[in-house]
């Protein structure tokens, strides 16, 4: 049994419509992101040892260097730091290998390389001599492939110790397929046995991109500034600024430590202007510098250097850092012209998220709360996203799932019958503009407006519209101005959507009858089980999601941001106490580990929908485990299990966080048992920990939004009862 949002999520990537010519039209940061997808095939490794989108086959007598089936990682010397890959063979008469470096195609991705080079560049410690050099062929995404080409034939003899940049242009490679190549449409490099000179070669291999050669002869840049360099428990933050530049492919950061020189241990994508620094001692301290250089190496000067410290931090102090970081993702990372949040980044520029704004916009008030950025500065920002809103597509007030940024049309990400209205992620954007609302209270003329904006727009909702069958005694999660109610999925629980019905029932314009909370949500009357009870590990829980399974962990978080489950009960449940017990069943699960998955345990525990190691994947225990955690499955449970979720952050961050701390927190997913770390930040991810970890420090947010006094007696209304616990 799968979530209306897996089988969402789950439909083929083909049906993808991404605007390149619109994201192409934004200036200056707004492109990074593209420039990055549409120019790099490898940067680095975020995995440790090998790289996990490598494999390599050999055939004796012939040598190949594997770890794990995938090619080792080496970090002694590098381009695009920190790490390169390491191709090492032996060529044997009767042999022959071969080895794939495989893209990582994250989430909204745009495999479209318009350049009409490949560039690799080489080094190796002793030489190699140009013959000696290995086969290099080509994969497209549909699998169609060319005939190999020897390197040797586009560069002289390898001198060691010494990179070199090798250009070969695409137009060499001939097809040898049955349909044609599509060199934009590149997924696959392929390396191979060239000469079976019986040598052992090491040949390092980094910062593979596809380019046009006409834009090699470029400028050096301008140095960057640093603006800000700060210590936490075991790791530095750093924060520039740079000119815009187009030129530029990657800041260089430099660390000095001890009075030793500057070394580059790192590099950061253009457009953005960050870089987290692990250096994992609580006692340390570093100086830095950042440069600015092109694909070619014509590198800016050194900026002026800046220094800052690691130091021991309390609970309370880890728990603001969680806060602070994920809160970025939707202050730096946002859509420009919206000032919304985009799906995910690195992706496509141009999609935005309605219920991950929903999120953010409750990261926002967060933020403001906890001084991250000044309180006016976020009115103003919630201003500008209130003033895209009502001017972008709506379905009967509804918008869809994901606007284009640019336009504020809709962008139908799952397919043609998504071209419309998405009920959830309109409920999830209510909940963070209605918290919004309540939060910013002022009577200066500004929150003044962005109230009136906010309730302008919650009005306009027709959430009555919604109850498609002629019974109407349900929800439907969309609606298409071209095919109607034809994706028709129902809404009705154990899942994400409870707060779809509140808000419907609460409409002070366009209400549903506060029955359809039993008839839809609960689905009384019909043959959908809801409120099961299953014991695991001697915790009783009152929901079950499927057979074996309590279900994800998202099921406890996303309905429960604004709306606070505190103190009622339905017949089914305390929502409050049984969301509580399935995160101390994340946890049980975790410490049981009965598939023996690598890194699980007590401190390691979390399991949500995310995208994993093979793409989206609804994560949960028993019946669907491949060993992937997501950090925001503990940490957005930290307002019910503040103990267990504080156990998982000081892993994560303390033992863990080489690889799965980022500039904006936590990374979205890792894998230990299959040495995977993500590599993408999602919208859906990062607010719920900033927000939940708030509920459960303040009830900052659980109090905003219910204040709200269509809210005051939402309980009562569709027939909850007190049961003192508040």
């Amino acid at each position: 049994m799968r979530t209306l949002r897996e089988a969402k999520a789950s439909r083929p990537l083909r049906a993808l419509i991404l605007l390149t010519a619109s994201v192409l039209s934004i200036p200056g940061k707004a492109l990074a992101d593209q420039n990055y997808s549409q120019q790099v095939f490898f940067e680095n490794s975020l995995s440790p040892g090998s790289y996990f989108y490598s494999e390599g086959t050999v055939s004796a007598p012939s040598k190949l260097q594997l770890i794990d089936g995938k090619l080792p990682v080496e970090t002694s010397t590098f381009i695009s730091g920190p790490n390169a890959l390491a191709l090492q063979w032996q060529s044997m008469p009767d042999g022959g290998w071969d080895a794939e470096i495989n893209l990582y195609n994250w989430r909204n991705r745009d495999i479209d390389f318009p350049g009409d080079s490949l560039y690799l560049w080489l080094y190796t410690k002793d030489g190699i001599r140009a013959e000696a050099l290995p086969k290099i062929a080509l994969r497209d995404i549909a699998r169609n492939f060319t005939a190999v080409l020897p390197i040797g034939s586009f560069t002289s003899d390898l001198a060691p110790g010494k990179w070199t940049r090798v250009r070969i242009p695409l137009a060499s490679f001939s097809g040898a397929s049955l349909h044609p190549f599509d060199a934009r449409r590149l997924h696959t490099i392929i390396f191979a046995q060239g000469t079976a000179d019986g040598g052992a070669h090491t040949l390092y291999i980094d910062d593979i991109r596809i380019e046009n050669a006409t834009a090699q002869n470029q400028h050096a840049p301008a140095a960057p500034e640093i603006i800000e360099a700060k210590g936490y428990e075991r790791h530095i933050d750093l924060k520039w600024k740079a000119p815009e530049d187009a030129s530029v492919a990657q800041y260089v950061i430099y660390r000095s430590m001890h009075g030793e020189p500057f070394q580059p241990i790192g590099v950061q994508r253009y457009g953005v202007n960050r870089f987290a620094d692990f250096l994992g001692d609580p006692h340390a301290t570093a100086s830095y510098k950042i440069t600015a250089r092109t694909s070619s190496l014509r590198e800016s000067a050194q900026s002026a250097a800046a220094t800052a410290s690691t130091h021991p931090m309390t609970d309370d102090e880890l728990l603001t850092m969680v806060e602070e970081a994920s809160f970025r993702y939707y202050w730096e990372a946002n859509e420009p012209n919206s000032g919304m949040a985009r799906e995910n980044t690195p992706g496509d520029d141009d999609i935005i998220a309605l219920g991950a704004s929903g999120f953010g916009i409750m990261a926002l008030v967060v933020g403001a709360d906890r001084n991250f950025v000044p309180h006016e500065q976020v009115v103003d920002r919630l201003l500008r996203i209130t003033d895209f809103l009502a001017k972008a597509d709506r379905y009967h007030g509804v918008w869809p799932h994901f606007l284009s940024g640019k336009t504020g049309h809709v962008l139908p990400v799952f397919g043609m019958y998504d071209d419309g209205a998405d009920l959830v992620e309109t409920s999830f954007l209510m909940q963070g503009l209605l918290t919004a609302r309540q939060y910013f209270n002022h009577d200066d003329e500004k929150e003044q407006q962005l109230r009136s904006n906010i309730t302008r727009l919650w009005q306009g909702v027709e959430w009555d519209w919604f109850r498609a069958t002629p019974d109407k005694d349900a929800l439907y999660w969309h609606w298409s101005p071209d095919y109607a109610f034809h994706i028709a999925n129902r809404l009705q629980g154990w899942n994400e959507v409870m707060i779809t019905y509140l808000l419907a029932i609460a409409s002070p314009t366009h209400p549903v009858p506060a029955s359809l909370y039993h008839t839809g949500y609960t689905a009384e009357g019909t043959h959908h089980t809801y409120g099961e009870h299953h014991t695991y590990y001697g915790i009783q829980l009152d929901m079950n999601y499927g057979p074996g399974s309590p279900g994800p962990l998202f099921f406890t978080q996303y309905s429960y941001l604004g709306y606070d489950p505190r103190g009622w009960h339905d017949k089914y449940t305390d929502y409050f106490n049984n969301n509580r017990s399935e995160a101390m069943m994340g946890q049980a699960y975790s410490i049981a580990n009965p598939l023996h998955m690598k890194g699980y345990g007590a401190d390691a525990w979390g399991l949500t929908a995310v995208d994993g190691p093979k793409g989206y994947r609804e994560y949960k225990p028993f019946t669907e485990d491949d060993g992937t955690i997501a950090p925001t499955g503990a940490m957005s449970s930290y307002a019910y299990t503040p103990q267990q979720s504080l156990l998982a952050l000081k892993h994560f961050y303390r033992d863990l966080g080489a690889q799965v701390w980022d500039i904006y927190g936590f990374r979205d997913a890792f894998n230990q048992q299959q040495n995977w770390y993500s590599g993408i930040t999602m919208g859906l991810n990062q607010a719920p920990m900033a927000v939940m970890i708030e509920n459960g420090r303040t009830g900052l947010i659980w109090k905003s939004f219910m204040s709200n006094p269509e809210m005051a007696h939402i309980q009562q209304t569709i027939g909850l009862q007190p049961d003192g616990n508040k």
